[in-house]
C-alpha cells in the first residue's frame, strides 16, 4: 500500500511574505505484498514445471541358478564375443577362442558396429548372442559405450561378462606389441 506522509501542519495554507513554503508530501511504497507476490510466482512455477526423468539404460540381466541344465545356452555358430582392452581397443572372436588364437580379432569402437551388423546379417536372430568382457584396463566409458552399440544395432541377447584369464593372455599380448593381435 502506499502512504503519504504529512509533515505536520496546522491545517490552512497562508499566503504572504513570512510565511513558510508547506512541506513537500513524500510518498512512501510498502514493497511487502510485492515480496509475498514474488514468493507466490516462484512456487507456482516450481510446481508446475516438468522435471527431467533421469535417462537410464535398461538392462534385463538372467536371473541366478544353482543348477547347470538351467543356465543359458548359445549356439556357438551364433555367439560373437567382444573384449574390451585399455586405450579404446575392441578384441573380438566368433565362436570359441581357438588354442592358436587364430580367429583373435582387433578394432576400434567404429570398426566394431561393422563386425556386428555383419554378425547380424549372417546369423538367425534366435542364435545371435554377443557376450562382453571388459578387462580390468577398460574404462567404463567403453563398456557404456559397447552397451550403447548394443541398443543401435538392436541386438536382444546379449550378457556382460567377467573375462577369463585364458582370453585376458591374447589381450595382454596384444596390448603389449602395439595392439595388433
Amino acid at each position: 500500500m502506499a502512504s503519504l506522509d504529512s509533515g505536520g501542519g496546522d491545517g490552512g495554507h497562508k499566503k504572504g511574505p513570512g510565511v513558510k513554503k508547506a512541506k513537500r508530501l513524500s510518498t512512501r511504497v510498502d514493497m511487502t505484498p510485492m515480496v509475498d507476490l514474488g514468493f507466490l510466482l516462484i512456487t507456482f512455477f516450481i510446481f508446475t514445471a516438468t522435471m527431467n526423468d533421469p535417462a537410464a539404460m535398461q538392462l534385463y540381466m538372467p536371473k541366478d541358478t544353482d543348477n547347470q541344465e538351467e543356465l543359458n545356452k548359445a549356439k556357438e555358430s551364433g555367439a560373437l564375443t567382444i573384449m574390451l582392452g585399455k586405450n579404446n581397443q575392441v578384441y573380438y572372436y566368433e565362436g570359441q577362442l581357438l588354442p592358436d588364437g587364430s580367429n583373435f580379432m582387433s578394432t576400434n569402437f567404429k570398426g566394431i558396429r561393422d563386425v556386428i551388423i555383419n554378425k547380424k546379417r549372417t546369423t538367425p536372430p534366435d542364435d545371435l548372442v554377443i557376450v562382453i568382457k571388459p578387462n580390468e584396463e577398460a574404462t567404463y566409458k567403453n563398456t557404456v559405450d559397447i552397451l550403447d552399440e548394443m541398443t543401435i544395432n538392436d541386438i536382444k541377447r546379449f550378457a556382460l561378462v567377467d573375462i577369463t584369464p585364458q582370453e585376458n593372455e591374447p589381450l595382454k599380448a596384444t596390448e603389449g606389441s602395439g595392439g595388433t593381435p
